[in-house]
């Protein structure tokens, strides 16, 4: 019995963690680079061009994104050049054409005035003219009418005058008057 506990105690001893066991340490070593080198061979043919290829076509991508962006950009830029072009062109369109229609309106405007004015002139002439002959038609009437009340006055005292010194002494009095 007591070989057997030796044996155990010599078992305990050398069993330990068989990593540390340098009785194993050249077999492990060789299945360490063999799956390192497997593992490197599947990395390098399959795993990392996948990523590599991943990864130039993402740049690619957004390479051609950024292009398509500035493309975009010069086209909006150019687009508000021209819509700022064609807002402009616009204004002086419209500014022109209020100019012309003011000119026109003015043009018209002048011709009715000028028309006015002359009518006005006219019937002003005429008014003028009238006023004359009533003015006149007046006077007649009141050297008419003094006469006739000159001699109705002398005939209503008694007394008959020239009718040649009653229109002169009329006609008289009336200058004075009327200066």
């Amino acid at each position: 019995m007591d070989s057997q506990v030796d044996e155990l105690e010599v078992a305990r001893e050398t069993v330990g963690m068989p990593q540390l066991d340098f009785a194993t340490f050249p077999n492990q070593i060789f299945w360490l680079v063999v799956t390192l080198v497997v593992i490197y061979l599947i990395l390098d043919r399959v795993a990392l061009p996948r990523i590599a290829a991943v990864l130039a076509e993402r740049r690619g991508a957004i390479t051609n994104d950024i292009a398509r962006a500035e493309a975009l950009k010069l086209q909006a830029e150019e687009a508000e050049v021209a819509y700022q072009k064609a807002l402009a062109d616009a204004r002086n369109e419209a500014q022109r054409i209020v100019d012309k229609a003011k000119a026109e309106m003015q043009e018209q405007l002048d011709i009715a005035l000028q028309k006015a004015d002359a009518e006005i002139a006219a019937r002003t002439a005429e008014s003028e003219r009238r006023l004359a002959e009533i003015r006149d038609n007046a006077a007649a009437a009141v050297e008419v009418v003094a006469r006739d009340t000159a001699v109705a006055v002398l005939e209503a005292m008694g007394t008959t005058a020239d009718a040649q010194a009653v229109d002169s002494a009329v006609a008289e009095r009336l200058r004075r008057d009327a200066a």
